[in-house]
């Protein structure tokens, strides 16, 4: 079961702030999910999540408008958050050093009730930015690394377009070409409809 729920706020970096609207996902069962990116509203995520645990939170990158949720939900739920430490420099811009995380690894597996979420780690948007591969359910959880129409955003700091399209070619355009791409913002593609890249 894949469920999305799309919420509204601020991004901001480099002395900027930009209205967003993300796409925050929820993967499980009838008793259970993982909330991909709490962004914005944990009160809004988790009146979707219901009566189900929370798992897990993981972040698919540390900016801003990708885990401003993920303390308040954690607290409400008592799920632990999940981020790839290269990442930490942009989580402390957040949290400072206050809120800990779960370190992510390149290759581990997440269970939820009987999908498996594999993490890749795919540097660029952010150095620790990571997508989640449900192979079983035929889709890629991508972040803001890959959204339909291309790469995610590489102009602010920390990102690096060259390392962005690596990751992309050599992590993601190798699954299968009917495999959904979930993105962090906006609609979601297939890897056959961006592997032009």
């Amino acid at each position: 079961m894949i469920d999305r729920v799309i919420t509204s706020g601020t991004f901001s970096l480099d002395g900027g702030t930009w209205e967003v609207d993300n796409n925050v996902w929820l993967v499980g069962d009838a008793r259970s999910v993982i909330v991909i990116d709490a962004a914005h509203s944990a009160e809004k995520i988790a009146e979707r999540v219901g009566g189900r645990s929370v798992t897990a939170i993981v972040c698919t990158h540390a900016h801003n408008d990708h885990i401003n949720a993920a303390a308040p939900l954690a607290k409400l739920t008592g799920a632990p958050i999940l981020l790839h430490p290269a990442d930490q420099v942009l989580w402390e811009m957040h949290y400072s050093d206050a809120v800990p995380y779960t370190p992510l690894e390149d290759g581990a597996s997440l269970k939820i009730g009987d999908t498996e979420l594999r993490v890749i780690h795919t540097p660029g948007h952010a150095p620790g930015a990571v997508c989640l591969h449900a192979p079983e359910l035929g889709v890629v959880f991508t972040g803001d690394t890959l959204f339909s129409g291309g790469p995610g955003a590489t102009g602010r700091s920390f990102s690096s377009k060259e390392t962005l399209l690596e990751s992309i070619r050599t992590r993601l355009l190798s699954l299968p070409a009917e495999t959904v791409v979930h993105t962090g913002h906006g609609d979601s593609t297939t890897i056959g409809a961006e592997s032009s890249l």
